[in-house]
């Protein structure tokens, strides 16, 4: 989820609620259907600043993606709310400190009974940096060698206590076994962290981690670290090479691959026929104004304001120390098959670049079976282009289908989130010899 959806100009749709980016009960009640759907997990992408065009606020005050809940927060305020449904939200491992981070999704898997998870990103915005006493945006290869360490930390401060450490023996005094206790001492090329956490270890054991890294040291940190891979595929073919080339990488790390989830972003526009559902991806489309359009790709295509919106895109695109494997796709697909100005920041504005399937609700469930069965993906983040009604379209009408056909589940079949993506616990240091991953499930994991 995104604050005002997904589309960056779906706040302007008849049928969206404006304000719903700081509206906790507009949210709970979408988190609501969605666990009553059985949906596995929300996921809430975030960054943390607010991202200023060319210091222009005048071009800015057309966007609505500005405002937005800090997701941890209210994660665990969903948390009180829900009881299946998992809980996964972004945080940077640029601008936080590992233990703080440890100790904030091990007190929200705590909270939500072993339902939360992590979406480790590096950062890629310029903005962000100046909000964390930096005159500049990190360099990439930098960012990942920091995260490799950085997630090493707090894997290693969720394993400070065993499982059964706390004993909390009233007759003899003693609260905790001392062997239980692990003393991380970590001592690196970027951090310096001694522990032990100052918390029990969660139902998960650690957190499920999603990885979103597409560019070869992001597919090189996800296949070592993550249990979830997003990724924005619009191709099934090079979806299909994607997932190959990730499921490699995992084994190659010396992990199971069947116990890591490649899951695509989707936004489906879903009509009553072809006919409507084209119409309403016209409309969408017409809600971008030129300003936004042209901010929006500008990371990735470079200062394109001085052409037409009805140019084409030129070629080669900029070199970037941002999402280096969007600009990658972007200029293989105008290669292939060229665009104008219009047209890309039409499709980034609508998805921010993910997956878009119009059409009636068995067509775009085909194009997710297709997927699935092919060897493209093992689930879908399904993203809604504005709320409440963009998101209860896919929950009411999407999900039934996918029941109807047997790739999606009816019941959530464990207690925790790992459990309900046919995930292994993490084993406790005392048990890690006990660490054999199998995937059971065959059928498609959905978040929203």
């Amino acid at each position: 989820m995104v604050q005002n959806g997904g589309h960056s100009s779906g706040w302007r749709h008849p049928d969206a609620d404006p304000d719903i980016a700081n509206d906790f009960e507009g949210y709970a009640r979408i988190i609501k259907m969605a666990e009553e759907a059985k949906i596995h997990f929300v996921f809430l992408a975030d960054g943390a600043a607010v991202r200023i065009p060319h210091s222009n606020a005048e071009e800015l005050s057309y966007h609505g993606h500005i405002d937005r809940f800090e997701p941890l927060t209210l994660l665990a305020a969903l948390a009180a709310i829900t009881s299946k449904i998992g809980l996964v939200c972004t945080a940077s491992t640029t601008y936080n400190e590992p233990y703080t981070l440890a100790r904030k999704y091990a007190s929200l898997d705590h909270i939500s009974h072993g339902r939360a998870g992590w979406n480790l990103v590096t950062g890629w915005s310029e903005d962000e940096s100046l909000n964390f006493n930096r005159d500049t945006l990190m360099e990439h290869a930098q960012r990942y060698a920091r995260a490799n360490e950085f997630v090493d930390v707090v894997t290693g401060l969720w394993d400070s206590f065993d499982d059964d450490a706390f004993i909390a023996n009233k007759a003899s005094g003693q609260y905790f076994r001392p062997e239980g206790m692990h003393v991380l001492n970590h001592q690196g090329e970027f951090y310096k962290v001694r522990g032990p956490l100052n918390l029990r270890r969660s139902p998960q054991g650690h957190p499920v981690i999603a990885q979103a890294g597409s560019s070869v040291p992001g597919r090189d940190l996800g296949a070592r670290v993550a249990d979830i891979i997003y990724t924005g595929q619009k191709d099934l073919q090079l979806a299909q090479e994607f997932y190959a080339d990730m499921k490699a990488r995992v084994a190659a790390a010396g992990r199971d691959p069947s116990q890591v989830l490649v899951m695509p972003g989707l936004m489906p526009i879903i009509g009553a026929t072809e006919a409507e559902a084209q119409a309403r991806m016209a409309e969408l489309k017409s809600l971008v104004h030129p300003e936004v359009g042209m901010q929006l790709i500008s990371k990735t295509f470079g200062d394109l304001s001085h052409l037409d919106p009805d140019d084409p895109v030129p070629l080669p695109l900029p070199e970037s120390n941002g999402v280096k494997s969007a600009r990658d796709q972007w200029e293989r697909r105008l290669r292939e098959k060229p665009m104008t100005v219009r047209q890309v920041y039409e499709e980034i504005s609508l998805s921010s670049g993910h997956c878009v399937v119009c059409g009636t609700v068995e067509t775009i469930a085909d194009h997710m079976q297709r997927w699935f069965e092919s060897g493209a993906c093992d689930g879908w983040n399904l993203m809604a282009p504005y709320f409440p009604s963009g998101a209860e379209d896919f929950i009411t009408k999407l999900i039934p289908e996918l029941k109807r056909r047997g790739i999606f589940h009816r019941e959530y079949e464990g207690e925790t989130l790992r459990a309900n993506l046919g995930l292994n616990p993490v084993p406790d240091l005392k048990n890690k010899s006990n660490d054999g991953r199998s995937k059971s499930d065959d059928r498609i994991s959905i978040s929203n």
